[in-house]
């Protein structure tokens, strides 16, 4: 089946306890354990001192059953990925002095904190360094000289004076005075090498001048001329002080060259320029008996500093009591800018950058307005102030944490109190903010409702991206909360495929939407499929990460690789990660997680793999392929990012793409060789044995095949149990593909293959397609609310079919006006119990995407769409395939190229 542009991959769909045709795979067997031990911890981490720049290291031993988890804390906070025994510091800065750090570990019997250890970062050493240089001296014969020194560094300083580069016993101090000295030793030398721990620096040479006694004595320089700096516009002054015979006559000099009349014991300069900056400044010195030159001094000019001014002013914000809100500014001016937050007109303690956030807020700081003053050497401004609003606390709503809100993969959100049919229109109703991410968003986002973070309870929204990123942010605010890459060390994501498939480009990151048990582990977790390829060398990996809610930790010892092996007429099949990208999303049933994948754009060899893995061990329980002896061409499960579904006795449903299928049954009636192409599938884990407990194949499946003609294009839904009109109470399940057919089965006895027909509960031919894959038909996933079925129908309408008595309506009951483009849509529905009906769809256009919003009575009554307002105010960038919009509590979230779209009620 080819994907991409053209076909989608197989569906897959799950259920079944019975055992009759079942298709054998080898489950792990869980032996019996003896109670487990919580943990307890032997050896504590302990204090660690280090210097500025280096790291420090945490290390605590426990005891208890295993698995034992980790998570090390900083100041109270989780670290990402810091789950290991041990915990290695990021090179330390100033400002980790005082940094407490702490473990939590945890196994199935309970978890223990650890005591916190302190981290003391202490300043290096700083090398000596001269501030001021030892000078020139003039004496006459029977004299004595002194000479001196100023440094700084790290004590303590030790200091050697050197007479022509030779050390001088015993001047060891800051200053050196000389024996009376003769006229032989006019002339020498005198420096002094200053060190500490650090290091050490040698001071420049002064030069001894001795005079006969009574004669004239050379000029020296007691005090040498000094760097200046001015601003623009400003003069500068230099000055030297010398000694030596009278009279002494001066010549100053600008980058080496005399200036004309500067020729006393000081020189003013013209105003000077930025142009000026880095001139050179020196004085020689001379008398009857020679001459010295000075150090040269150095002229810098910088511009006259601006004041701060105001760019982008704080902005008002709106939190819930619980919850930290954060304001920024943005201010120019001359660096450097200090700052300083003020609350209701009092200034912040430690508030003093950019930006501040709050504590958490109680309702009493409701009201509260927040001001910023920006200086620097040139003055003042004060910004605006920024409103707070604090409202109540978040309580508990809606959670959305698998693919279409539940496990018969509806797409109804039956609790949605705040979008209605009345206020779901572009006067109150659009684009709130964008959540940007590093990759494409294919993986419908999750949502958890009142979750704590960092210890502020917030809505939040899980997006994962084809750049194998995770994100958690603030459904309300917009913020990260938190982010982690579930890329190992030495992985990039994956670039495959190298022969040119186009179904995910241009790279396969997280491709499945994840699913969430908010109950599981410390705060709830979740698991997600990610596909990675190692930089060493061509190799590629598809693993199955556990991770925290509240910080996108791993958790449950994850990641775990993905590998199975299955038995064919052939020998063994083995999965090879390279070879396949799990599009459909992920089944959590009965702490089971089951994985199922596709094929890159039907290149083979593959087949239909689904993995399952207990949920907390993450260790694999069962492996089935649905086309173990296919000669390595599908079926493969795809369902346009639907989800395998499962009923209440933990049975999983899904459909297959186009591939092999053996129309010689089995003494049961299954395919003789166990290859099901074009099924719908029933799958039962009765017995430890992941397999097949019945299926449904259309009696034209080797046709439809060859045509390329997809059941699997679709996705399987469950429909609610209804009742016939005799009576009695029927469970169905509904899925099309790319024939155009609907296709109604009964879960109790899905109705097999036979060559002379369908026994099926119900088939509507070709109502949503021509029977032939090019006009119409499904490549998108259904949704239901209300005794309705809504397709979107590739190039054609969103469709409704209404149900009575157990049975579909035989023509569309209603439609929209606007026809959707490739693959069509996968609609949503939110709705207050049977009230406010909602049908969202995705429009997959470019460069601009559509959201649509339509009554879910009447398809023909359009609410709402992203292109009906002013200036493009709720576009939100190109489109992509297979996007679900999710709703929760008043608001939508799109997938994007880019990130997530939040529509919502507007402010």
């Amino acid at each position: 089946m080819r994907a991409g542009c053209a076909c989608v991959l197989g569906s897959l769909l799950l259920a079944g306890l019975t055992a009759c045709g079942q298709v054998d795979t080898h489950v792990l067997s869980q032996p019996d354990t003896p109670s487990a031990v919580a943990p307890s911890i032997a050896t504590q981490p302990t204090d660690q001192m280090i210097k500025v720049g280096d790291q420090a290291t945490f290390a605590v031993e426990a005891t208890g059953s295993a698995p034992l988890s980790y998570q090390w804390q900083q100041n109270g906070a989780g670290i990402a990925g810091a789950t290991a025994a041990n915990y290695t510091t990021p090179a330390a800065i100033p400002d980790n002095d005082g940094d407490m750090f702490a473990v939590i570990i945890s196994n199935s019997a309970g978890r223990v904190a650890s005591s916190s250890a302190r981290l003391s970062v202490t300043a290096p050493a700083i090398a000596p360094s001269i501030t001021t240089q030892p000078t020139d001296q003039s004496i006459t014969s029977g004299q004595t000289a002194t000479f001196s020194v100023v440094a700084g560094g790290t004590a303590p300083l030790s200091y050697q004076w050197q007479k022509n580069g030779t050390a001088v016993s015993g001047a060891t101090s800051a200053s050196y005075t000389t024996s009376a000295e003769t006229t032989a030793d006019s002339g020498a030398t005198f420096a002094v090498v200053v060190s500490n721990s650090a290091g050490s620096a040698t001071s420049r040479s002064a030069k001894l001048n001795v005079a006969a006694s009574g004669g004239p004595v050379a000029p020296s320089i007691t005090v040498q001329p000094a760097d200046q700096s001015i601003k623009a516009g400003q003069t500068a002054t230099y000055s030297v002080t010398a000694t030596g015979t009278a009279p002494l006559s001066y010549q100053w000099r600008r980058n080496g060259t005399a200036i004309a009349g500067a020729t006393s014991a000081s020189y003013t300069t013209p105003a000077e320029t930025t142009a000026d900056s880095g001139a050179t400044f020196a004085v020689v010195v001379s008398n009857s008996a020679g001459s010295v030159i000075s150090r040269a001094a150095r002229l810098t000019v910088s511009a006259v500093a601006v004041a701060p001014t105001i760019t982008t002013q704080p902005a008002d914000q709106s939190i819930r009591a619980g919850q930290t809100a954060t304001f920024s500014v943005v201010a120019s001016g001359t660096a450097p800018l200090s700052y300083q937050w003020r609350k209701n007109g009092a200034a912040i303690a430690g508030a003093t950058s950019a930006r501040y956030t709050t504590p958490a807020e109680t309702t009493t700081d409701n009201g509260a307005t927040f001001a910023v003053v920006v200086t620097n050497s040139a003055g003042s401004v004060t910004s605006r102030s920024a409103l707070l609003t604090v409202g109540p606390a978040l309580t508990q709503g809606t959670d959305v944490v698998t693919y279409k809100n539940d496990l018969a993969r509806t797409g109804q959100n039956l609790a949605e109190t705040v979008l209605t049919l009345a206020n779901v229109n572009s006067t109150s109703f659009g684009k709130l903010r964008f959540l940007s991410t590093d990759g494409k968003v294919d993986a419908q986002p999750l949502y958890l409702s009142a979750l704590t973070v960092g210890g502020a309870t917030h809505n939040v929204v899980f997006v994962a991206t084809e750049n194998d990123s995770v994100y958690a942010f603030d459904a309300d605010s917009g913020a990260v909360l938190w982010q982690v890459s579930v890329l190992p060390a030495g992985e990039t994501v994956s670039d495959l495929p190298t022969y040119g498939c186009d179904q995910t480009v241009p790279t396969i990151g997280i491709t499945a939407t994840p699913v969430i048990d908010r109950a599981a582990g410390a705060h709830g977790v979740i698991y997600v499929v990610a596909m990675s390829k190692a930089n060493a060398s061509p190799t590629y990996h598809q693993r199955l990460h556990a991770l925290d809610v509240s910080t996108g930790a791993e958790v449950f010892n994850g990641p775990v690789d993905i590998a199975a092996t299955y038995p064919s007429s052939g020998g063994t099949a083995t999965f090879d990660p390279a070879q396949y990208q799990e599009r459909a999303a992920l089944l959590l049933s009965q702490g089971t997680i089951y994985t199922s994948f596709t094929s890159h754009c039907d290149v083979p060899p593959y087949s239909g793999w689904i993995i399952a893995y207990n949920q907390t061990t993450l260790a694999r329980t069962g492996v089935l392929n649905v086309a173990p002896n296919s000669g390595g061409v599908g079926p493969a499960i795809w369902m346009s990012g639907g989800g395998p579904a499962a009923d209440s006795a933990g049975n999983v449903y899904l459909l297959t793409a186009n591939g092999a299928f053996e129309t010689a049954l089995d003494a049961n009636g299954f395919p003789n060789q166990q290859d099901y192409g074009n099924s719908f599938l029933k799958l039962s884990t009765t017995g430890g044995t992941l397999r097949v407990a019945d299926y449904f194949t259309m009696f034209n499946e080797v046709l439809e095949s060859a045509l390329d003609l997809d059941l699997g294009s679709g996705s399987a839904m469950l429909l609610p149990d209804l009742t016939d009109a005799a009576g009695t109470v029927r469970h169905l399940a509904v899925g099309a593909g790319k024939d155009g057919n609907i296709y109604v089965v009964n879960r109790d006895s899905l109705g097999k293959f036979s060559a002379s027909g369908n026994n099926i509960w119900q088939q509507l031919t070709h109502v949503i397609g021509d029977g032939t894959g090019n006009g119409g038909g499904v490549w998108s996933t259904p949704a239901y609310f209300n005794h309705t079925v809504y397709f979107g129908v590739r190039g054609g309408n969103l469709s409704a079919f209404a149900i009575t008595n157990a049975l579909l309506s035989t023509s569309v009951s209603s439609y929209s006006a606007v026809d959707f483009f490739y693959p069509g849509t996968s609609p949503a529905v939110s709705a207050n119990g049977a009230s406010n009906g909602i049908v969202w769809a995705h429009q997959n256009t470019n460069p601009a995407a559509v959201l649509y919003a339509f009554d879910a009575g009447n398809l023909g009554h359009q609410l709402y769409n992203s292109s009906q307002a002013a200036n493009g105010r709720d576009q939100f960038g190109a489109g992509n395939k297979f996007i679900t919009p999710m709703i929760a509590d008043g608001k939508v979230f799109v997938g994007t190229q880019a990130g997530v779209a939040v529509f919502g009620l507007l402010p």
